[in-house]
């Protein structure tokens, strides 16, 4: 059933109501045992926002392998902004079920009830399936969604950046992630948070969540925890990736093109160990009227 699963999608042929509801049952059993912080192995490749475009994640398989042939970190953002979303979050969940070890899905902040109704995969899950039980069902599998992963032990992967309440990544692993994004907290600035090259210290984020943080705080976290790079996603990267902070953090944006209209490259980020990495780049598909 799996394989056909995964066929169907690739062909870009929906799923059914009943067999969708079972895809989410089946990688709910299988997230929610898995640890807020995911210790992973390279090699690996990082991927960071998606946002519903469905042909640039089959492409981007096409050119680094499907599971099991790579393994795979992804940062977040499946859903939202594309038209798509529901497809890409159920390849990767088809995919996270039959290779468990070799798909990671952290949270982003568009994996949650409220960003989900204003951003359009509320409306797509109504549009497609006729109902909000299939969105339902992904929310329920959002809560689920680990919070962060590293890579080697010294390499830190995370959906927005870091959290002024967070000192040591040891103590996200003591939260309870099994709820709604929340407003503030530790858990909403891992989701929400952008490095601010310009400064120092921490600054409240015009996004109204989660802070700017500096290349300081960046410094003392990193140092406190013995990581040598931070990768994140979350904003948008016009080359598909952006290092910060003398190439301690680093942006990983995997939607060529997004919206369709902002012309901006996609990439991933490949660790080879011994903390050799090199990045991916995929041109945008222009939409040409």
């Amino acid at each position: 059933m799996l394989d056909a699963w995964i066929a169907r999608l690739h062909e870009n042929r929906r799923m059914a109501v009943r067999d969708a509801s079972d895809l989410c049952d089946r990688a709910l059993a299988i997230m929610s045992r898995e640890a807020n912080v995911v210790k992973l192995r390279s090699p690996i490749i990082i991927c960071g926002d998606i946002h519903g475009q469905y042909r640039d994640l089959l492409e981007l398989f096409r050119a680094a392998g499907t599971p099991p042939r790579a393994r795979y970190v992804f940062l977040g953002d499946y859903v939202d902004r594309g038209g798509e979303s529901i497809e890409v979050f159920q390849l990767l969940l088809c995919y996270k079920i039959k290779y468990p070890t070799h798909v990671t899905l952290l949270r982003g902040n568009h994996e949650s009830r409220q960003v989900t109704k204003a951003y359009g995969f509320y409306d797509e899950c109504l549009l497609k399936y006729g109902s909000s039980k299939i969105w339902h069902d992904c929310c329920r599998v959002f809560d689920a969604l680990s919070i962060a992963a590293t890579v080697d032990e010294q390499i830190f992967c995370v959906h927005g950046g870091l959290s002024p309440t967070l000192q040591s990544i040891s103590e996200a692993s003591t939260f309870d992630r099994h709820c709604e994004v929340p407003d503030d907290g530790p858990i909403c600035d891992l989701l929400w948070s952008d490095p601010a090259d310009d400064d120092e210290g921490w600054v409240f984020s015009n996004r109204g969540a989660g802070y700017l943080f500096g290349v300081t705080v960046t410094t003392k976290f990193r140092e406190r925890n013995n990581v040598r790079l931070i990768c994140r996603a979350h904003q948008l990267a016009m080359d598909g990736h952006q290092f910060h902070f003398n190439k301690s953090v680093v942006t990983v944006w995997s939607a060529p093109n997004y919206c369709g209209r902002c012309g901006n490259a996609g990439s991933i980020l490949k660790l080879c160990g011994e903390f050799r990495a090199s990045a991916v780049t995929f041109a945008p598909r222009l939409n040409i009227v």
